[in-house]
């Protein structure tokens, strides 16, 4: 990519998106198109064709996409799998028809089968069942990729696509049923503690889901950044020879390739924190997949890794949250 190539984000407003922003243009690159949702519907396939046209992007990233963790992914089924799909299907064709010369999609490291050996390759996908909390997603984001596998193989397209583990960082939802479980415990830690200074004689608890025992691996959302440009920044034989080339993976994992307990997320989270109450595990709510750490040895051959730790990353994140609190949403 050029300094002043036209590149689009969609999804720019989000987690993924607002990071992937912020490190193009730490990087210089000062030809961004960032529509807001108001301003651009990715779910309308005429706006998204007229954009294209208008705009004329040479690079599309596509963060845009509806998340969530497990409360909402059992609870919303159908928009997870619909809103996905349509989405990554209107921008991964537009791109084609647009002449866009790459493409990088973001997926996630639920595509991957449940009980898959540990750390997962991207040779483990579609070679089991699927954790069912999170499936429809799953299958969306699934889809996406291999349409870009598709679109690469019939007409020779750059169409790539990461899969990131467990992200979180400046700009994430701490809403506290439809949120990730790293930003849920930020939140219900901060406000177990300030109900306690308000209420020092009384008794507090945080009481998170499941046993403690499933492991995860987190990824600081800018590392990610950081990760995704690297990979759109890759010298064009490099691309097409190592994720662009059928059969091999059009995509490669993002992590950390390391990992930690849910119980140790939470004892970590409550000391960056600072609340001094009680913490319990609710056996009753579901666990998810036991384990999921992603195999980055890929990524880090063609010379990248992730350089945030995971207590740093949480230091970041909640300071950003003190700062936000007052313009986050109930």
């Amino acid at each position: 990519m050029e300094k002043q190539s036209r590149i689009f984000v969609a999804g720019a407003s989000g987690l993924v998106g607002s990071a992937i922003v912020r490190r193009l243009r730490d990087k210089g690159y000062g030809n961004l198109l960032t529509p807001s949702r108001a301003e651009l519907d990715l779910t309308e396939q005429a706006a998204l064709s007229y954009y294209f046209k208008w705009e004329k992007p040479e690079y599309v990233f596509l963060a845009g996409a509806k998340v969530g963790g497990i409360y909402a992914n059992n609870t919303y089924p159908a928009e997870f799998i619909y809103s996905n799909m349509t989405i990554q299907n209107n921008v991964i064709h537009q791109s084609y028809v647009s002449g866009v010369k790459r493409l990088l999609f973001l997926g996630s490291s639920c595509i991957y089968p449940k009980l898959a050996p540990q750390p997962m390759q991207e040779a483990h996908l579609l070679t089991g069942l699927l954790e069912p909390t999170n499936e429809p997603y799953a299958i969306a984001k699934i889809s996406g990729m291999k349409m870009c596998e598709a679109y690469n193989r019939q007409y020779g397209t750059r169409f790539v696509a990461v899969m990131p583990t467990n992200l979180y960082g400046p700009g994430d939802n701490f809403h506290p049923e439809n949120s990730h479980v790293l930003p849920a415990l930020i939140r219900r830690f901060h406000e177990a503690k300030v109900a306690s200074l308000l209420t020092p004689h009384s008794s507090h608890e945080v009481v998170v889901w499941g046993t403690g025992t499933p492991m995860r691996e987190f990824l600081y959302v800018d590392d990610m950044a950081d990760g995704c440009v690297f990979v759109m920044e890759l010298a064009e034989a490099t691309l097409v020879r190592e994720l662009c080339s059928y059969p091999k993976p059009n995509f490669v994992n993002l992590g950390t390739g390391e990992d930690v307990t849910i119980r140790e997320l939470a004892e970590t989270t409550k000391e960056v924190v600072g609340y001094q109450g009680a913490l319990s595990f609710d056996a009753s709510k579901p666990d998810g997949t036991p384990r999921k750490l992603l195999d980055v040895s890929r990524l880090k051959t063609l010379g990248w890794q992730a350089k945030v730790d995971l207590r740093e990353g949480l230091e970041r994140t909640y300071a950003w949250f003190l700062e936000h609190q007052g313009d986050m949403r109930e």
